[in-house]
């Protein structure tokens, strides 16, 4: 069996609620006052967490390093990669000061650190959650760097192949027990649900026998929603305040009532998925009266007459004797008149 992850008090794995993750990355365009509406927002759609991205522009990036496609559609054409990330950066004391928002609106911090000394921050912050992006998922020093610190982790296995995953869970599983949920994604802004390929999902669980779920860069929330169909125990979706702000992550992110309307549909199809017993609810007990069938006389039946199969028809509602008694009914004899239509019960016969 897999084993859930808890993260105050909230348990991740099979069996459990699905863990929501409102993704507002650098959404927040450097603006704290921003962030913080973020959470709030977060907060108030019904999010389990919200996730920020905890980095160092100068630690990140080489001098040249080219920015992806997705960021040239959202950011400015002669603004460099490095000077991008330099402007979305969050300093250590916002961070904390988005911390202790999250605490007040009673949601869940967690951040994606993008090095050693990133993670490290996160650790003197007593953040509960560590999430692993997919560009990080062959730097396997980093992840067993953030394994050490034995606080579980969630890691996005965008981009990658499954023996490049299985050195990446190996690398976790020697620098410590920490416990992880592997997250299946498609790293791309927005992702095409053509390339989604949503069963990678129980390959992952079958393989490392842990916790899985989806780091979903579809607009939309089919997806996701199909993805909780398929046992998905977490859902990270971008989100953000208004599309049309400028930034690299923005195309991709649903705003307040799509974000909002996801988390609904989520919940929803959970509690449909239901424990998987096939018995009757008790809403449909109406129904089943009025629908079902009883054993009912076809004709009026003098006292003393033996019934037989044309004298027993089968009539709604199901309050009677049901069909399945017929074969016990017909041969026995009336100790009463029983009028047409009349509801045929045992005290009306004989042996």
């Amino acid at each position: 069996m897999v084993d859930a992850v808890e993260i105050k008090g909230l348990k991740i794995g099979p069996g459990q609620p699905c863990f929501v993750v409102a993704e507002a990355g650098v959404n927040h365009n450097g603006s704290l006052e921003s962030a913080f509406q973020m959470v709030d927002v977060a907060a108030q759609i019904g999010a389990d967490a919200i996730k920020f991205q905890t980095f160092k522009a100068d630690r990140l990036l080489a001098n040249d390093a080219p920015k992806a496609e997705y960021q040239r559609q959202g950011t400015p054409t002669e603004e460099s990669a490095h000077e991008m990330l330099s402007r979305l950066e969050l300093s250590e004391e916002a961070h904390r000061r988005i911390q202790e928002r999250c605490e007040h609106k009673v949601i869940v911090f967690i951040s994606t650190p993008f090095d050693e000394e990133s993670a490290d921050l996160l650790e003197s912050m007593n953040v509960p959650l560590y999430k692993i992006p997919s560009g990080e998922i062959t730097n396997l020093p980093f992840l067993a760097h953030v394994a050490r610190k034995r606080r579980p982790m969630l890691v996005s296995t965008g981009m990658s192949y499954l023996g490049e995953v299985e050195a990446a869970v190996k690398a976790i599983e020697e620098a410590s027990n920490s416990p992880f949920v592997l997250l299946h994604c498609v790293s791309q802004y927005p992702a095409d649900p053509i390339d989604v390929n949503l069963r990678a999902m129980s390959t992952l669980e079958n393989a490392f026998d842990v916790p899985t779920g989806f780091s979903d860069h579809t607009l939309g929330n089919e997806v996701a929603l199909a993805a909780v169909t398929l046992g998905a125990s977490v859902i990270e979706k971008h989100f953000t305040l208004d599309r049309k702000l400028p930034g690299p992550d923005q195309q991709a992110s649903l705003e307040p009532e799509e974000m909002a309307a996801v988390i609904r549909a989520l919940r929803n199809v959970e509690i449909a998925l239901g424990d998987g017993r096939k018995v009757p609810v008790r809403s449909e007990g109406d129904t089943l009266r009025v629908a079902r069938r009883s054993l009912v006389a076809t004709t009026a039946i003098p006292c003393g007459t033996c019934l037989t199969e044309e004298m027993v028809g089968l009539r709604r509602p199901g309050t009677g004797l049901p069909p399945h008694m017929r074969p016990i009914v017909v041969g026995r004899t009336a100790v009463d008149d029983i009028p047409a239509g009349t509801m045929i019960a045992l005290g009306m016969l004989g042996s």
